[in-house]
Parts: C-alpha cells; structure tokens; sequence
C-alpha cells in the first residue's frame, strides 16, 4: 500500500462531526489528532513502563498495534492540514542533512 492510499483509507473511520469547534486556526481534526498521537505515544511508553519498571512480560505485539495506532493519528493530522506523508519524511530528512552534516546523507539508491 501506497503512503496516500494508506491516509485515503483511515481517514474514512474518523469522527464526521466535532462538539468543540476551531479556535485560532486549530481546527477540530488537528485537535482530535494531536490528542490522538500524544494518547498512542503514552501507551507506547506505558508498554514498555510495564516491562523495564514492573518486570512484566515484554508485549511486542501491544507495542507495534498502538504504533499502528498511531499511525491512524498521523495520517488524520496529515489529511487535516493537506500535506503527505512523503513531505513530512522529505523536510524530517532535510533537517537531519543539516542538523547532522557528518553522517553524509550522499548514499546512493543501492545502498538502501
């Protein structure tokens, strides 16, 4: 599956209608998926809380389903402000490239 065919799809199962409106150009949608990400993020960390803190069995399978999870809210704020997920991943790598110089981003394809 395509990135875009991937936020096509999830899209479809979001919330239609908000009870709380637009406030300064944040819109209901950006807000329900920032509240998502940072939601599904605090599961993550609760996952492995659970095994380093408390000596519970490692779930990886929990893990990677609210990664996934995440994902849902990723591909809802990148719908909700009109921008792809491979504009997103260019501008991350563009600001690693400077952030980062000596790592020389210059690898070629086959090297991937």
């Amino acid at each position: 599956m395509k990135p875009s065919e991937y936020i096509k799809k999830a899209v479809r199962t979001e919330a239609k209608e908000y009870k709380f409106g637009e406030l300064n150009g944040v819109t209901p949608r950006i807000e329900h998926a920032v509240m998502g990400i940072v939601t599904e993020a605090g599961e993550l960390m609760h996952d492995v809380k659970r095994a380093k803190v408390y000596n519970k069995k490692f779930e990886a399978e929990h893990l990677l389903e609210n990664t996934g999870d995440l994902f849902w809210y990723i591909a809802l704020l990148c719908d909700a402000m009109n921008v792809s997920f491979e504009e997103l991943w260019e501008e991350s790598i563009k600001k690693l490239e400077e952030r980062f110089p000596e790592k020389k981003f210059d690898y070629k394809k086959e090297n991937l």
